[in-house]
């Protein structure tokens, strides 16, 4: 998670606090509410305008701060603002013209849509206009895309048999495009991933959205 904490030395120390995510997933609404407060607390102490963040779940947590604690007197209305500041980091680039000229990159990238990006936050087309900004950079779309890798938070932890059924079947998808490389915006969907491709004894290569960018950057 990103933000321009205008050169406040107590944010990045701040920032080391959880931001419910994981909490809201397993059920324990407390401590989210918990983790979603201490995260406000720490962003108005920096004031700044947008918070950018680069792991789809997180980003889908935060931009709920305001549902999540829209019965706490003392935070709704500050939630509800914090929310409205937070962006995927594909949303922030995708609305930027470079400023540093894209290098050749040739791959062939399967690009996996995050249930969390696409579904919660409903940012689909920003990664792939991203991507296809890369010269040399071929995207290559996988089939059954809406459906969910298995990962799900901790789904893949609560429910592995089905989970893994999940991922198996994302796997044979993406290996039907003949891709060098998947590309996805959330940590959790390329363990996911990864480990099922090492599964099928098909291991590939496994990147974030913004590793590509920035191998295109230094290309």
């Amino acid at each position: 998670m990103l933000a321009d904490a205008g050169g406040d030395g107590d944010l990045a120390e701040q920032l080391r606090l959880a931001v419910g995510a994981l909490a809201e997933h397993a059920g324990e609404e407390e401590d989210a509410k918990a983790a979603a407060r201490n995260l406000i607390d720490a962003f108005e102490h920096a004031d700044v305008e947008t918070i950018v963040i680069n792991a789809a779940g997180c980003g889908s947590a935060m931009k709920r701060y305001g549902h999540l604690l829209s019965n706490d007197p003392a935070y709704a209305t500050r939630a509800r603002s914090f929310a409205a500041k937070c962006r995927d980091i594909s949303e922030v680039l995708a609305e930027l013209e470079p400023r540093t000229p894209r290098g050749a990159v040739p791959l062939r990238v399967a690009y996996h849509d995050a249930c969390h990006l696409q579904h919660a936050q409903g940012v689909r087309a920003q990664p792939r206009r991203l991507l296809r900004q890369i010269p040399g950079l071929e995207v290559r779309e996988i089939a059954e895309s809406e459906i969910c890798c298995g990962s799900a938070g901790i789904y893949n932890m609560l429910q592995p048999e089905a989970a893994n059924e999940l991922r198996d079947r994302k796997v044979q998808n993406i290996l039907k495009t003949e891709a060098d490389v998947v590309v996805s915006s959330n940590p959790g969907c390329l363990l996911q991933i990864a480990t099922g491709l090492e599964a099928a004894g098909r291991p590939l290569r496994i990147m974030h959205l913004v590793e590509v960018i920035d191998r295109s950057i230094n290309a």
